[in-house]
């Protein structure tokens, strides 16, 4: 669906060049919600210009439904346009516009018949959950109602892609739950493409199927959320996965803690099926050791939970190696942190 190929954007005010994405290689497929994180000034919000041809590559391609978005001009990219809407993290409303005449808007601009324009408008409200406020300026709606008059009006035109540009960070965390599932929804029922860019991992982790982390212009880190949430490689993505977890920074499992401890820590990382799993106990049973439990946590993903537990035992190099295995077959990682 969306192909990005060695796409760079430098700009050039002719005195200092500053390279905003750099040698970026991305593919999203058709239905996937993809997440692009980052923080102010790592390259996203010019990166998600690129995709609807808001900004030109310097170098590279911008490939969206087989289509090179950085080569189609005038009339045949206002045509591409129509099929890859945007929601802003302002929400952008026409606030002389009601709630219904803000949705219809992009529907005239396109030159939709009238008729056509009010059935469309009257299934887009009920979809988003603002019947009986189709009447209220936008002066009159909070944020969230204000949002997902943002989302109608992007969905009008029934476009291949939605590109959500911050579409949450203007929100209380509420609300901010309540337009995800509303996107989550309206992906799973529409099997639409979405693209969103954001700094809160916690949207990520919520409803994307993959992420894609950017720090000064480059793509660190990129994969299946589950993956990179269980195997973060970068600091920078470490830090994400940071503000999603249940524990601060210093409350997370500190290895020195276990210094007077005699024996193995074992740190396991579990995901799906196997976080229902009752480990410790079979663990225990199987080889009549006691398993001391020092640390753990969960975390809830679009597409399964994932978990992370510290066990403290004192076992033979031979046991050791067996208890390794046998998690294995089960499908759960065990990492040796310490071993006296």
């Amino acid at each position: 669906m969306i192909v990005l190929r060695n796409v760079s954007k430098i700009f050039d005010n002719g005195k200092v060049k500053l390279t905003a994405v750099d040698n970026v290689n991305l593919t999203v497929e058709q239905g996937q919600i993809y997440g692009i994180i980052g923080y102010s000034g790592a390259g996203k919000s010019t990166l998600i210009r690129l995709l609807n041809g808001l900004e030109k590559p310097t170098l590279g391609h911008v490939t969206v439904n087989g289509q090179d978005i950085s080569l189609v001009k005038g009339e045949a990219l206002r045509q591409a346009r129509l099929k890859i809407s945007m929601v802003f993290q302002h929400f952008n409303l026409l606030w002389s516009r009601t709630v219904r005449e803000n949705i219809a808007f992009s529907m005239q601009i396109a030159g939709v018949p009238k008729a056509k324009i009010q059935t469309r408008v009257d299934e887009l409200i009920e979809l988003v959950g603002l019947k009986g406020r189709e009447n209220a300026w936008p002066s009159q709606l909070s944020g969230g109602q204000k949002q997902r008059v943002g989302i109608a009006r992007a969905l009008a035109n029934n476009p291949d892609v939605l590109l959500c540009d911050e579409a949450t960070s203007a929100l209380d965390p509420q609300t901010t739950d309540q337009i995800l599932d509303l996107l989550l929804d309206i992906n799973r029922r529409f099997n639409l493409t979405i693209v969103l860019i954001t700094h809160e991992m916690h949207v990520v982790r919520k409803i994307c199927d993959r992420v894609a982390v950017m720090e000064e212009g480059k793509v660190v880190e990129e994969g299946e959320v589950i993956k990179v949430f269980t195997h973060p490689q970068k600091p920078i993505t470490q830090q994400f996965i940071r503000q999603v977890s249940q524990y601060t920074e210093k409350e997370t499992f500190n290895p020195e803690l276990t210094s007077e401890l005699a024996g193995t820590v074992i740190k396991l990382t579990f995901t799906g099926h196997s976080t229902h799993q009752p480990v410790v106990g079979e663990l225990t049973l199987r080889y009549g050791l006691p398993f001391n439990i020092l640390h753990g946590k969960m975390t809830q993903t679009a597409h399964g939970v994932f978990g992370q537990l510290w066990l403290h035992v004192q076992a033979t190099e031979e046991q050791l190696n067996n208890i390794l295995a046998d998690l294995q077959q089960s499908d759960i990682e065990g990492e040796v942190i310490k071993h006296v």
